[in-house]
């Protein structure tokens, strides 16, 4: 069995005791990558992933977000960041992911440290480098989508609204329909609401049938959502990132969640016309929104494409994280 199927807890400053998952090659690390999970999921469903890497000479670590999978916070039952205003709860899940960076530092001294994120976790990964900017020696953001746009806008007066009548720690209403069923419908003969996950119809079944996957965010972890997604397109906020620092964007051209990758494609646009000089863009025609779990052989390309970048970032880095 991998070592990243034996999780840990680690005490975050944030009150969390973040469940964490960690696999290491049986050299030196080339680079340790610090994976980040998406929405109503969590980090053992990187397992295949971490593997792949380990075999490639990278360690990796991942911990579920608070608000999901083992991890338990005091203030952030299932589908809740925390107990913050609305919108505000966000930060503390940026210093989760910086406990584990630093724990991870602490396992690795001198290893470059590279930040990766899929869907909300990508959001969470950008975020994470805009808040500690000489952090990570490279950022892979996956299936993320930073251009919600005026239905953003919408999306966040109907939460107000949900908010004023429910309250923010009770699952939106209206939020999963816009999104998660929506992208269901998006799916020609699918056979779940699920489906536009992945082809891969054992990976979608998995995933309907965990128990810590497919749950109704709370009013105030969407909140949280949207206002991380607009930071990190945020024009200043993008200033505080170094020029050079090594991006990698992937996307799906079948993945309802991100416009069908087009959203993926205007964000590497936007990096670029910011002057960030060293973003790469990857697309998939054939995938969907979890590129990870892809029928094989696509994973797997996918998997050593990110291999093959992530070692080029960091030799062309200028040191360690």
């Amino acid at each position: 069995m991998s070592a990243f199927n034996t999780p840990i807890d680690l005490d975050s400053p944030t009150g969390a005791k973040l469940r964490l998952r960690h696999c290491a090659p049986h050299e030196k690390p080339r680079a340790v990558i610090q994976i980040n999970h998406g929405l109503a999921e969590h980090a053992a469903r990187y397992a295949r992933f971490a593997d792949v890497l380990a075999g490639n000479g990278f360690a990796v670590l991942a911990h579920d977000h608070r608000g999901h999978g083992g991890t338990r916070a005091p203030d952030a039952a299932t589908g809740i960041f925390g107990k913050a205003a609305p919108g505000r709860a966000w930060p503390a899940v940026i210093e989760d992911v910086r406990a584990v960076h630093d724990h991870a530092a602490e396992l690795y001294p001198d290893i470059p440290i590279i930040v990766f994120g899929h869907s909300l976790g990508g959001v969470i990964a950008m975020n994470f480098a805009l808040s500690y900017p000489d952090r990570p020696a490279a950022l892979s953001v996956w299936n993320a989508n930073f251009k919600p746009g005026a239905a953003g806008r919408t999306a966040q007066v109907v939460l107000a609204i949900e908010r004023a009548m429910l309250g923010s720690d009770v699952a939106s209403r209206i939020l999963p329909k816009a999104t998660f069923a929506a992208w269901g419908r998006a799916i020609a003969d699918s056979r779940t609401p699920f489906d536009w996950l992945s082809h891969d119809e054992e990976q979608v079944r998995a995933y309907i049938d965990d128990p810590h996957c497919g749950w109704d965010p709370s009013v105030g972890l969407w909140q949280d959502v949207f206002a991380m997604s607009y930071r990190g397109a945020d024009r200043s906020a993008l200033a505080r990132l170094p020029k050079d620092m090594p991006i990698l964007l992937v996307g799906g051209g079948q993945d309802p969640a991100t416009d069908y990758g087009r959203a993926v494609s205007w964000y590497g646009k936007r990096l670029r016309h910011l002057g960030f000089r060293q973003t790469t863009e990857l697309s998939y025609e054939y995938m969907r929104h979890e590129t990870l779990n892809e029928s094989t052989p696509d994973a797997e390309t996918a998997m050593e494409d990110f291999s093959i970048w992530a070692e080029q970032s960091i030799d062309t880095d200028s040191g360690p994280s």
